[in-house]
Formats: C-alpha cells, sequence, structure tokens
C-alpha cells in the first residue's frame, strides 16, 4: 500500500496515483509553486473518526479555518467506508464535535457550542438520525456536556458535566421566573443585589491552580458522570440525571456490556500531586449508587477498554518505579473487572511506547484524537496503536501472552482511529511527511487500507513538497542519534546553504513520520532544516527517555551539535550561516545551546525557561516529586543554578528571538523569555521579545491562525537577517 513504502517511492507513486484520478491539480514538478505560510488556511484535518456499529460508515469532524482566520469552525461529515462515495456533510456547525453512533447505528449523538448573548457557551449534547434532519438538544446545563457514550441498549447516554447544585438551583429559580408576573419577579429580587452576584474573585488553596489553555482551575465545579434518557426523536429530552457526586474529577464514562454498570477514571486523592502519580477504575450502578474501585495499580490509569464479554479490562498505564524518573514508557494491562484482582503487563518485554504519538503541528487543532484500545471479538487479542523510532502504527498484542503483530506498516503516524464493536474493521486517520490526516476504512483481518477522504490531496497537488531525508549518527559518547533532514526543493549538493536546528519540546516526545509545515516552509525558504531525536526523546526505549533525568539539559545538547557537527561534515552546509529554534524543552535547549557556543549565527527560543527555579514557583503543575530535581530550589540551589541558562547569560553573543504566548501557564514568559530579554538587554547584545496575545503553550499547533502565521513569520525574518543577510529592519531599535 502506499503509506508502506520508501519515502521516495512514495512521493513517485503518490504522483501516479494522482494522474490515476485524474485530478486537474495534478501538475509537473516545475510548474508546482513552493508551499507559503499562509497555506495554513488552506488545510483541512479530520478528527475523531468514529465508525458506525455495522461498519459501513464512518462520521468524522471536519477542522477548518474560520472566515476571519483567528479560530477554527467543527462540523460533521459522513462517509461510506467502501470507497465508492465522496464524503459530504453532516451538520452545519461551526462548533459540532464528539459524534458518536447509537448501538443500532440510526443516531447520533454530539456536542455543540451555541451562542449565548452573543458569546460561545458551554458545549451540549445534541441528537440527529442517521438520515438526516435537525438536531435535538438533549442537555441544556450550566457546566455544558461532554464525552458522551451509549448505553448497549441505545436508551441512555452517559456523559460528563460540571454542573453543581448551585446552578441546578439558578436554573430552576430561572424557570420559574419565567413563567411570574413582573410584579412578583421584582418582589422576589434581593434589595442588595448580593444573592444572585458571582463573585470573581479567586481563592487558592491547591498548589495547582491553573491549566495551560484551560486557565484558572474552578474547584466549585467537579466533573462528574451524568445520564440522559433517549427521547423518541422530535420528543423534548427529560431532566438529566447526576450518578456520581463529590469534590474530585471523574473520568470519561464507559459501559459495561450489559448497561449495568459505568466506568470511569478517577484520581480521587486530595492534593495527589504530594505522593507518586496514581488513578484508577472505577465503577458506578447506571442507575445511580455506590461507587467502587474496580481495578488499582501503583501507577496512573489512563485510557481503557472493556472486553466484549465483560470480564476484562484492558488499560494503559505505568508502574510507578522504585526511584522517580522523568519519562515513564506507557504498557498495555489487563486485569479481571473483579474487585481486587491482579493486573498483568502485557508489555513490559515490549520496549516501545504504547499509545504515543509524533511531535508536529499539524494534529487536528480542535476535534479529538481517540486511540483506544480495541478487543476482538473472541477476547484474544488487543489493537492499539504503538511508537517505536518517530512512527506510530496499529500493533495486535495476545491478550494471553502480550505477543505482538503488526497491523500497519510503514513511515507514517496512526493518528486517531476507532473500531467496530467487533473490532473487524476501523475508520483510521494517517498522516505522512507529504500527507495531512487522510481518511482510510482498515480491515482488521485483511489489512487492507480503502481511502475514504484525502481532504488536502488537491491543494498539494500544487504544492512542490519534498520528504525528509532519515538520517543516524553518532554523538560524542558513540551512542546513535536517529532524526530527519528537510532540504529545500530543487536542492543542489553544489551549493552551500544555511542550516537551521529545530529541536522539538517535551523533552519527552518525538519527531517522526508526519507533516510538519513549519518544516516543509523553513526548507521552502532556502533553508536545510535538520531536526534530531536527541537522547530524552520518546520511541526510543524506556532508558533511551529517561537518561537525561537531573542533566536536563547536557548531553542532548551535546547530540544536537553532534547533528549539526554530521550536516557541516556531509557538505553541502555553510558553517557560517547556522540559525537554531525549538519550542518548550527546545526553547530551554535554544537558550542553554546560545551559551555554551558561539557557532549559531542566530537564535529563536520559543516558549522556553531561563531559570528553573522561576518555572519550578510559576508552572501549570508542580515538582514535588524528584522527577527532574532532587529537591525545591531552595535545597539544591546549586543544581537549579547549574542548569538555568539565565545563569550564564554573559556568554551569550547570538542575536536571540524570544517567543511567547501572554497565557502561557506551562512555561511561564516570566520564568523564560522575559528574563533573558532584561538580561541581554541589559548587556547590550541583540535580542527582541515577540508576545502574542491570549495565546497559551500551544501556539504553534492550536492558536489562532494568523497567530500561528505570523510566529513562523518572525522566526524566519530572524533567520533571513542574520543568516541570509537581508536587509529587516523590523527589529531594529527605532
Amino acid at each position: 500500500m502506499l503509506y508502506a513504502l520508501s519515502p521516495r517511492r512514495r512521493a513517485l507513486a503518490a504522483v501516479f496515483f494522482l494522474a490515476l484520478l485524474g485530478l486537474p491539480g495534478v501538475l509537473s514538478a516545475a510548474a508546482k509553486r513552493p508551499i507559503t505560510e499562509t497555506d495554513l488556511f488552506k488545510f483541512v484535518w479530520i478528527a475523531d473518526p468514529q465508525i458506525s456499529p455495522d461498519g459501513k460508515q464512518a462520521v468524522f469532524v471536519r477542522v477548518t479555518v474560520n472566515d476571519k482566520k483567528d479560530g477554527y469552525d467543527t462540523a460533521l461529515w459522513i462517509v461510506g467506508t467502501d470507497g465508492s462515495d465522496a464524503p459530504r456533510p453532516f451538520t452545519s456547525g461551526p462548533s459540532d464535535r464528539s459524534p458518536r453512533w447509537s448501538p443500532d447505528g440510526t443516531r447520533i449523538v454530539f456536542s455543540r457550542s451555541a451562542e449565548k448573548d452573543g458569546k460561545g457557551g458551554p458545549p451540549q449534547l445534541y441528537l440527529i438520525s442517521t438520515q438526516g434532519g435537525e438536531a435535538v438538544a438533549l442537555t441544556s446545563l450550566a457546566g455544558g456536556a461532554s464525552s458522551p457514550a451509549w448505553s448497549p441498549d441505545g436508551k441512555t447516554i452517559a456523559f460528563g458535566s460540571g454542573t453543581n447544585d448551585k446552578d441546578l438551583k439558578k436554573a430552576a429559580k430561572e424557570g420559574k421566573d419565567e413563567s411570574a408576573k413582573p410584579a412578583e419577579k421584582e418582589k422576589e429580587k434581593p434589595k442588595d443585589g448580593e444573592e444572585d452576584r458571582d463573585s470573581d474573585v479567586r481563592v487558592i488553596t491547591q498548589a495547582v491552580y491553573r491549566f495551560n489553555g484551560a486557565g484558572y482551575r474552578d474547584l466549585t465545579h467537579p466533573g462528574h458522570i451524568w445520564t440522559v434518557a433517549v427521547p423518541e426523536m422530535g420528543a423534548k429530552a427529560p431532566e438529566p440525571k447526576r450518578i456520581t457526586s463529590g469534590d474530585l474529577d471523574d473520568g470519561e464514562p464507559a459501559w459495561s456490556p450489559d448497561g449495568a454498570l459505568i466506568y470511569f477514571v478517577a484520581d480521587r486523592v486530595k492534593e495527589s500531586y504530594y505522593g507518586n502519580p496514581d488513578s484508577d477504575i472505577y465503577a458506578v450502578p447506571a442507575k445511580g449508587g455506590e461507587v467502587r474501585r474496580v481495578i488499582s495499580i501503583d501507577g496512573p490509569i489512563n485510557d481503557f477498554s472493556v472486553s466484549p464479554d465483560g470480564k476484562r479490562v484492558a488499560f494503559m498505564a505505568f508502574l510507578n518505579p522504585q526511584a522517580a524518573r522523568s519519562h515513564n514508557q506507557p504498557d498495555l494491562f489487563v486485569a479481571d473487572a473483579t474487585p481486587g484482582a491482579a493486573a498483568r503487563n502485557l508489555t513490559a518485554d515490549y520496549d516501545w511506547d504504547i499509545g504515543e504519538s509524533i511531535g508536529g503541528d499539524q494534529h487536528a487543532p480542535r476535534g479529538g484524537r481517540p486511540q483506544p484500545m480495541v478487543w476482538s471479538r473472541d477476547g484474544r487479542a488487543i489493537y492499539t496503536v504503538a511508537g517505536e523510532r518517530g512512527r506510530a502504527n496499529l500493533q495486535r498484542f495476545d491478550a494471553a501472552t502480550g505477543a505482538v503483530t503488526p497491523l500497519t506498516q510503514g513511515d507514517q503516524e496512526v493518528v486517531s482511529y476507532t473500531a467496530t464493536p467487533d473490532g473487524a474493521r476501523m475508520a483510521v486517520v494517517v498522516s505522512t511527511p507529504l500527507v495531512i490526516s487522510d481518511l482510510f476504512a482498515f480491515d482488521a483481518s485483511t489489512g487492507k487500507m480503502t481511502p475514504l477522504a484525502r481532504p488536502n490531496q488537491e491543494l498539494f497537488a500544487e504544492l512542490d513538497l519534498t520528504a525528509p531525508e532519515e538520517i543516524t549518527y553518532k554523538s560524542f559518547d558513540g551512542k546513535e542519534i536517529h532524526g530527519f533532514v528537510q532540504r529545500p526543493p530543487g536542492f543542489d549538493a553544489k551549493k552551500k546553504y544555511p542550516l537551521i536546528l529545530n529541536i522539538h519540546g517535551g523533552p519527552h516526545t518525538a519527531y517522526g513520520f508526519t507533516f510538519f509545515h513549519e518544516m516543509q516552509w523553513m526548507a521552502a525558504k532556502g533553508y536545510v532544516v535538520l531536526y534530531p531525536n536527541p537522547r530524552g526523546s520518546s520511541t526510543y526505549g524506556q532508558e533511551f527517555g529517561n537518561v537525561i533525568q537531573y542533566e536536563f539539559p547536557g548531553d542532548d545538547a551535546k547530540d544536537l551539535l553532534a547533528g549539526v557537527d554530521e550536516m557541516v561534515k556531509r557538505g553541502s552546509i555553510d558553517p557560517k550561516r547556522l540559525g537554531v529554534t525549538g519550542g518548550s524543552g527546545g526553547g530551554i535547549l535554544t537558550n542553554w545551546i546560545v551559551t555554551q557556543t558561539d557557532r549559531f549565527a542566530a537564535a529563536a527560543a520559543q516558549r522556553s525557561i531561563a531559570d528553573w527555579s522561576s518555572f519550578w514557583y510559576t508552572a501549570d503543575f508542580t515538582l514535588f516529586r524528584p522527577t527532574w530535581f532532587h529537591g525545591a530550589p531552595w535545597e539544591d540551589p546549586q543544581d537549579y543554578a547549574r542548569r538555568s541558562p539565565i545563569t550564564h547569560v554573559a556568554k551569550v553573543t547570538t542575536p536571540l528571538m524570544l517567543i511567547e504566548g501572554e497565557e502561557d501557564y506551562r512555561t511561564p514568559p516570566t520564568a523564560g523569555g522575559e528574563q533573558m530579554f532584561r538580561a541581554l538587554k541589559y548587556l547590550k547584545k541583540p535580542v527582541v521579545m515577540v508576545r502574542f496575545p491570549g495565546e497559551s503553550h500551544e501556539l504553534s499547533r492550536s492558536g489562532q491562525p494568523w497567530h500561528r502565521v505570523e510566529r513562523l513569520r518572525h522566526i524566519v525574518a530572524w533567520f533571513d537577517k542574520y543568516l541570509q543577510g537581508k536587509k529587516i529592519d523590523t527589529y531594529d531599535v527605532p
């Protein structure tokens, strides 16, 4: 199949395939144009693919940039899985997500964020016939509704909501007020207005009090499991019922095959950041009642799946080691669905990452990416995705022995998927270095992939894209490092090119075989881009990922510099025109590298860290456990200072750009770019800070489209100025 070929043969096959289709967009290489930064506005992403119970149709979330280019529209589309028809719109959007088929395949529940008083309200659940027609609202809860899950008999939908008792009382009162006479309404109003006033003052009592992207936590609205009875089409929905309660959050619901229980994952410990990470699987009677803990391990349980007979549960987790690690490789476990039953680690000897995705900038910015554990009909096998050396493919694991058999292969990323109840057919979204989110129907028994939707095919037929080269090289200590090189279209090995070293974040993630707009555009602008996976990266085994613990940044930076040496040695690279950039973990490495060497002509550190101590105090998660540092900043100040770029800032001679999201709570600007900027200004070194209002740590992946484009423009303009010698005065002091 196309996705199992080598990059060169795949590119040739893609052109041949397009020609067979007779698309008008098929152009000769000479007639194609370079990719641009604003092509982002034309990209279409497929998210949350949901295959019907009979395997004959798939519904998915189609994500596009909105007309103002300041956000994204989401709508549901539907397509037959035999590949004979083109996808067609199913709902109008612009904020429809999370489609889920009814067990009989006649209806779909989904979430929609409706406008209220000119503002986007919380998402609510809607019901629509698969034959089309108008969607009917199922919920109108103040805390919204999400994560819908049908009961096996199709009569009830479980979902999550943060609605609390105060919200319900207020809604009941508003309903009563609507029917009251004007005089009665006036009489019932409190004289001072205190009763109905919601204070905006925050009283913070927990160390984790805000999350990147989500904002400040509201502990008065914990997420709980609710249910709502499914009405006949056209009938009014009954009032939803809350099934769980308490002060702590309950995770996404899943039904037992007999419909008697609803399972969910929760960490039911207040201030759990003081101990090792831990979450368990619980069950509650579908009609409400006592919550019981069903499966518990010494570690955090994430996604899970109940076997077809209801007797076992497969789940993704890791066991807490005796000594804390900064990287814990996820494994696949199976346990009987009986309280106290022991769990078996099926992948203890499989040194790759279960459920791992590949780092890139073109995952769907909205809509969801399900990667479930799928049971075969007979319960003898479990299908799930695993990351291996920059690739993410579906694997089949024997439920008894853990023996693994590849289901999909190739230089690609299986981004998301769902399966029919028997696990026989799947709807699968795949990306490669030359493709963004193509949708396929996959037959698990034959391995056949049937193309269903290729939303960017016509656009990409116009573009002069090149596949990256996969490389390996030896680092300073002989350790093998794996990476990728993106060369400009029309690359001429006889010429000398400027090089950009592009460093991934995490640090425990990985670059790989997925589409990367940033790398393609930098190459189109005349740069060779090197993007390696240094030690600390995921998808290379537990030891490789954790080796940087207590030494980040350190030897990983040496791995990166060894990659630059390798590129210079191979020729075609001008050693006087080297640039370096990276975001998050790559941001701190960029800051670090320019304090250790002057070989780079320019650098751009994105959402970075300058001072580990400041980061410890201000990040949206805690480092209370000894994962990255042995203790708190005042307990080991020398180590924090030793590994902080700000300690060595006086050594910087490289012109440095600092890119910051003003609502980034993961790497707050005060702990990163602001410090480097102020220090370098004091030292009268060339430095500029570019700040993006309203943007979180996800700026490059799911920020406002215009901001994503402007970010790319600023980075490349900075390199154009210092590596290409172009006259750009934007960053000069006026």
